[in-house]
């Protein structure tokens, strides 16, 4: 048990890691939330600071779910088995992944090092989604691709693109009868995973609903 929680405890630290706060500090344009959208995100950052600087952000949360779903479990597993009763499909190293995932999506949302006041997790889920299912990760891609180049609302994007994950294990399973290692766990994990970008982003959909949310026309360093 020791084991799994310093393993979950180190992959909350590095979701933690407030990559657009220490972006905007490094480029002396204050903090990140007292401007734009006031989220400390990646699309925040493009809006602020162009589009290089926002694309590093964004692949830098994207990365930190990688190395909390890859590199943190083998911390953990020599192979260890697991403190509790393991009911799910999976083989043990995966529930330890899963697990490690969310403590670093739980740790961008609600960062240790900027008042708990984060993202909305929304690379990072994508992180770690991409090391458990790559096939939906280049599918909810594709998704968040064609929302955003039709309507330009990268919150309406990225909620659509993390409801299309349970939605492609379900279609892949049931309809192409395509065997997914764990389906049954899996798909319900991704329920969950979408549900908790979308309700980070409930400030976003009243915008949406109301007419009122901003689109990503142009940023800081385009020539729009």
């Amino acid at each position: 048990m020791q084991n799994l929680a310093i393993v979950l405890l180190l992959s909350y630290v590095i979701g933690s890691i407030p990559t657009s706060i220490i972006a905007t500090r490094l480029a002396n344009a204050g903090d990140i939330r007292k401007f734009g959208s006031g989220n400390a995100g990646g699309t925040n950052v493009l809006r602020m600071l162009g589009w290089k600087v926002g694309l590093a952000v964004i692949l830098f949360d994207l990365f930190k779910g990688v190395v909390a779903t890859y590199y943190m479990p083998q911390l953990f597993w020599d192979p260890h088995p697991l403190p509790f009763n393991n009911y799910t499909p999976f083989q043990d190293f995966t529930v330890v992944q899963i697990i490690c995932g969310i403590g670093a999506i739980f740790g961008h949302i609600w960062t240790l090092f900027a008042g708990f006041k984060g993202g909305k997790g929304v690379a990072t889920g994508a992180g770690m989604i991409l090391g458990l299912a790559p096939v939906e990760f280049v599918v909810a891609i594709l998704v968040f691709a064609v929302v955003f180049m039709s309507w330009r609302y990268v919150s309406l994007g990225s909620i659509l693109a993390a409801m299309a994950i349970p939605l492609t294990l379900f279609i892949r399973e049931n309809f192409f009868h395509v065997d997914i290692p764990g389906y049954h766990t899996l798909v319900y994990f991704a329920v969950a995973v979408s549900l908790l970008i979308t309700y980070t982003h409930r400030e976003n959909i009243k915008r949406l609903l109301a007419g009122t949310e901003n689109k990503l026309t142009h940023f800081k360093g385009s020539k729009q």
